[in-house]
């Protein structure tokens, strides 16, 4: 994976004392899943690029094929979302404006001369993002954490990070920025007299930017709560029957959900940590989604599947299921949708 090609360090804190109420701190200071065995290593890795794990049936996906895509008025007066690309979106409601993972770099990688280059350019260009307000990082990982962005965006925005990730924004001279464990919220005013709570959920993956600092931050999916709706951003998870079932009980069902369904191939190496689009219709339901939206696909090669599969996908899952189209959508870049109740 990517931390394998990293350059940079983050500093790790002080060993965390074990505590029961919270299983994902580990007795040696590092993180851990708590719902699976952690196994996604080196040696996996070095198996897959040498082509000697199982393979997976690749679907035929027809030529003509296009998953179906409502389109909405450009000027819908109620909250909006748009897809940048990989993880990156825009979400506006009530006038506060909040980007996920942003990327806008040609690269996810630690250096812009070699590693995954983009295969489409950014749906929304930067100088065109209106006034952003909050940004969310799910994880330290190249392709949920750039640089080069973060530095674009420097102290204009808040950034809400996973836990001991700040020291790594304050390294780039980033300071506005918020670190929460998971089920830790914080509520900060909106616009208008809108109140904005952000809540650190629970999700099943790893964090690094180098071989030598492997879970010595957090990853963390995101609840966004603004005025009377509330959204949930992912980033990089495998499936567990737990973590999301025990969102929808702490927190609600949600009104948008940003949910992967792209790199899960292989599945042997990929199944820990990223959701195949069958899982992502699960975390759909789990959370009770009003409208699901798919994510982590498209921009950048990373994993064995097709590029063009997952939204293929997706939809014979979904009519497997017996879900609508428009229940659990996926987005060209830069499209814009309509989400909240």
């Amino acid at each position: 994976m990517l931390n394998l090609l990293g350059l940079a360090s983050i500093t790790q804190g002080p060993a965390t004392p074990p505590d029961p109420s919270r299983p994902h701190h580990g007795a040696d200071g590092r993180f851990r899943n708590p719902h699976v065995a952690d196994n996604h290593r080196l040696a996996g890795f070095l198996k897959w690029q040498l082509g000697r794990g199982p393979f997976d049936e690749i679907l035929r996906v027809p030529r003509e094929f296009r998953f179906p895509n409502a389109r909405e008025f450009a000027h819908n007066p109620g909250p909006i979302v748009t897809w940048v690309n990989h993880s990156t979106f825009l979400v506006q409601a009530e006038g506060v404006n909040f980007l996920t993972d942003p990327i806008w770099s040609d690269r996810c990688s630690p250096v812009q001369w070699a590693g995954p280059r983009r295969r489409h350019p950014p749906g929304l260009a930067f100088k065109d993002l209106p006034p952003i307000h909050h940004v969310v990082i799910s994880h330290s990982h190249y392709d949920h954490l750039d640089a080069v962005t973060v530095k674009m965006i420097g102290n204009r925005a808040t950034w809400w990070v996973p836990l001991r990730l700040a020291g790594w924004f304050h390294e780039q001279g980033i300071t506005n920025v918020m670190e929460l464990d998971w089920w830790d919220s914080r509520d900060v005013p909106g616009k208008n007299g809108s109140a904005v709570r952000v809540t650190s959920v629970p999700v099943q993956h790893f964090s690094g930017r180098t071989v030598f600092d492997r879970n010595t931050t957090l990853w963390s999916g995101w609840t966004v709560r603004i005025g009377g709706r509330q959204f949930y951003f992912a980033g990089d998870t495998g499936y567990n029957p737990h973590d999301f079932r025990e969102t929808r009980r702490r927190l609600g069902p949600m009104d948008l959900a940003l949910i992967p369904i792209g790199a899960y191939n292989p599945r042997w190496f990929m199944k820990p940590v990223h959701v195949s689009p069958e899982e992502a219709i699960q975390i759909h339901e789990d959370l009770e989604s009003h409208l699901s939206i798919g994510m982590h696909w498209k921009t950048f090669r990373l994993t064995a599947e097709p590029m063009h599969e997952p939204p293929y996908r997706l939809f014979l899952a979904l009519d497997k299921r017996g879900i609508p189209h428009d229940r659990f959508r996926v987005l060209d870049p830069g499209q814009r949708a309509a989400w909240g109740r």
